[in-house]
């Protein structure tokens, strides 16, 4: 009986001492699993977030390239060296380039010169110097002749362009065309000109009619009254053409400015 007893008993410390070496090795492989787990969920919500970050910087991009295409205003974008990366359609119209892409300043606005900004410096050194200087901010305007030879008057602003950690990334080049605007006002300079002129002919008519006048009023012979009447007509008429080709040209200018 005590030998039985004994090997009960010896049975019994070997059975559990298997099971606290079973279930010591099955700890670490749950640990394992569990961590493996939780790995792939971690990546499953990377992924995600990545999915949601490229649609939303994939929307970003749509509006702003849908902003860009809608401006009535050209936009260039310069990289550090010198190089067009992005055009808008204005730009396209304005400067009468199809595609800028891959050109430089000189390409794009050859011989044209700033007019008012660095007047008489060329345009392609005055936006090399805005991207090479990293400037804020510079405003020109040009007279720039189209590859088509259409003139045009071109209102520039360039400024460097930084990244979110201040870091100069390159220069955008904001293009506007005062062609019109700048015709409308030579042309008022131009009719103040003739007002200027017209009301100087006006005044000598006058006096000239006014001296006649006084003259006929103060004469008692008839020849010399004729002779002033005849003068007075002829200065009457000289008015009326004058008047007559102010008011004309007048009229073909407002037309020409309408159809235009």
């Amino acid at each position: 009986m005590l030998a039985v007893r004994r090997m009960r008993y010896r049975l019994a410390e070997e059975g559990s001492v298997d099971s606290g070496a079973a279930s010591r090795e099955s700890l670490p492989l749950h640990t394992y699993h569990a961590v493996i787990q939780q790995l792939k969920q971690q990546k499953h919500e990377l992924q995600s977030q990545q999915q949601i970050d490229r649609r939303r910087a994939k929307t970003s991009e749509n509006i702003s390239a849908a902003v860009l295409s809608n401006l009535s205003s050209g936009v260039l974008f310069f990289t550090p060296n010198g190089l067009i990366r992005q055009a808008n359609q204005a730009a396209k119209r304005i400067l009468g380039f199809a595609s800028p892409l891959g050109m430089n300043a000189k390409e794009i606005f050859r011989e044209a010169r700033c007019s008012a900004g660095a007047p008489g410096k060329p345009v392609a050194e005055a936006v090399e110097s805005a991207l090479r200087e990293q400037i804020p901010f510079r405003r020109l305007q040009a007279d720039y002749v189209a590859p088509s030879g259409e003139e045009r008057v071109l209102d520039l602003t360039v400024t460097s362009v930084r990244s979110p950690n201040s870091e100069v990334i390159g220069a955008a080049c904001l293009i506007g065309d005062q062609t019109e605007v700048t015709q409308i006002r030579r042309q008022q300079e131009l009719r103040g000109e003739i007002s200027a002129e017209m009301a100087l002919e006006l005044r000598n008519s006058l006096t000239t009619i006014s001296g006649y006048a006084q003259q006929l009023a103060a004469s008692r012979d008839a020849d010399v009254a004729r002779q002033l009447a005849a003068d007075i007509a002829a200065e009457a008429m000289h008015l009326d053409r004058t008047i007559g080709g102010f008011l004309a040209g007048t009229s073909a200018a407002k037309a020409a400015s309408q159809v235009g």
